[in-house]
């Protein structure tokens, strides 16, 4: 069973893999252009706490295949729902992070960026989740199905989650208190038993074949980009890669090595990540300071 989240808690959509600036441009819808309004401010914005001129933003998601009017309309809607606020300088506006927008950016930048590391060694054990939700509580279900999916956990059946990291027992009892599930939950913690297999298990509580296919969708289009080095519009195309890889930490349960398949995409990916996540930063970071030094009035 797969229960791999389409949105995130915080109501964004996964992101795909495909990367215009090194293939093709491709025609962006508001949810698209507010996603990567999100990456340009948690890339550039948050690190150094300015405030940005309009013009900026809307210039930089121009470079990235989205239209002006799109472009409005995201930097209005992460405004209203309290991730930015805006003051005016005449006829000029500039945008700074609310301390909410901070937050959220925050705690996705050390998802993003901590998550290709490498993981600990597996004790072999297991938290196993039951849970009673009645079906006429579908919106209550689907809540509880995105935000355990969220925290890595799997479903093999109907009512049952699971992971192989007890220690995000703590992160799950929370979810249910959230959701007032607690009186109808129970969970352990243990090895496997002799009935069964680890693997089927696994492929009974995640559809692996679809975060592999995503991977190997960002292998295809980056690793041509990790293999040449440095390329034209070095801000784009962190742009991309960043926006590209934030879908991971959303889709990926994060298995010990001993649950994946042998040559895991995963592993592969997260490299080529980090390869020109390195290899670019300064300069993107560089473009970026000249094009607000350039907006700044005289």
């Amino acid at each position: 069973m797969s229960t791999l989240p389409s949105t995130t808690p915080s109501g964004l959509a996964p992101v795909g893999a495909e990367h215009p600036a090194l293939s093709r441009r491709r025609e962006l819808g508001a949810t698209s252009a507010r996603s990567l309004l999100l990456t340009v401010l948690g890339e550039f914005v948050l690190p150094r706490d300015e405030a940005v001129w309009t013009q900026v933003l809307i210039d930089v998601l121009g470079r990235l295949g989205v239209e002006h009017k799109s472009a409005r309309q995201a930097l209005a809607r992460t405004a209203a729902e309290g991730l930015l606020e805006s003051d005016r300088a005449g006829r000029r506006v500039r945008w700074s992070l609310t301390a909410q927008g901070r937050s959220l950016l925050t705690d996705g930048a050390a998802r993003i960026y901590g998550f290709g590391g490498a993981t600990r060694p597996w004790a072999g054990h297991w938290l196993v989740l039951l849970v009673s939700v009645p079906e006429v509580r579908r919106q209550l279900r689907h809540r509880l199905r995105t935000r355990l999916a969220w925290a890595g956990l799997g479903s093999p059946a109907p009512g049952v989650w699971l992971s192989p990291d007890p220690d995000k027992q703590d992160e799950v009892a929370k979810v249910l208190a959230d959701l007032q599930l607690t009186a109808v939950s129970s969970s352990f913690v243990g090895p496997f038993g002799a009935i069964g297999s680890e693997r089927e298990l696994v492929a009974q509580a995640w559809d692996l074949a679809e975060v592999e296919q995503a991977y190997e969708g960002f292998l295809r289009t980056f690793s041509e980009a990790a293999a040449t080095g440095p390329t034209n519009d070095i801000l784009s195309n962190q742009i991309h890669l960043v926006h590209a890889w934030r879908r991971f930490p959303f889709l990926d349960p994060k298995l010990p090595a001993e649950l994946l398949p042998d040559r895991w995409a995963g592993t592969r990916a997260a490299a080529v990540f980090d390869q020109l996540h390195s290899c670019w930063a300064e300069q993107a970071q560089q473009e970026w300071d000249e094009l607000v030094a350039g907006a700044e009035p005289f």
